[in-house]
């Protein structure tokens, strides 16, 4: 099976697209679902940034599965400059529709009793926990929707990456003991 590489311009008119529960739903493109906002952080917040980030990399290292709800991809944080204010740049690329996703991100932050590094942005509802129209209508009113997607291996779930991995992986032990 060959595997081709793929690209997706994604409309910037979104009165077409099927209207889930919190708005529309964004297609499916080869890099599967995702969302990325931009917002600007609470003034001399940066430190609690980059602490976050790593009390989850702590937390991924101790269990290495607890984002899994999230079928994520990856996420990527970025803090950068404009105009003399900090913004937070959050993207990230999972398997489930945006509906799903916040929801499932809402469910798995409550469970655990864990806070979210988006109570450090401006305007971000606090009652979130409870709320989760609020935090979709703030991700919402702050997403900067992507036009163009690439997938070096497009449609392809993070499940079935790790499936296939794991048998490369086997396949290799397996040959390594025939010699």
């Amino acid at each position: 099976m060959e595997i081709t590489p793929q690209a997706m311009a994604i409309p910037a008119e979104t009165d077409q697209l099927e209207q889930g529960k919190y708005g529309p739903i964004y297609p499916k493109t080869p890099a599967c679902y995702g969302f990325s906002i931009l917002a600007k952080i609470i003034p001399g917040r940066e430190p609690v940034f980059h602490q976050y980030a790593k009390e989850l990399e702590a937390a991924v290292k101790s269990q290495p599965n607890v984002l899994a709800s999230l079928k994520l991809h990856y996420l990527r944080w970025l803090l950068f400059p404009i105009n003399g204010e900090t913004y937070f740049m959050y993207q990230g690329i999972f398997d489930t529709e945006f509906d799903k996703y916040t929801e499932d991100a809402v469910a798995l932050f409550g469970a655990a009793g864990v806070r979210t590094v988006f109570e450090n942005l401006e305007g971000f509802p606090l009652d979130w926990q409870t709320n989760p129209e609020g935090f979709v209508k703030f991700v919402r009113a702050h997403q900067v929707p992507s036009f163009m997607e690439y997938g070096e291996y497009p449609f392809f779930s993070a499940d079935e990456i790790k499936k296939a991995l794991k048998i490369k992986h086997s396949l290799a032990d397996m040959l390594d003991q025939l010699t």
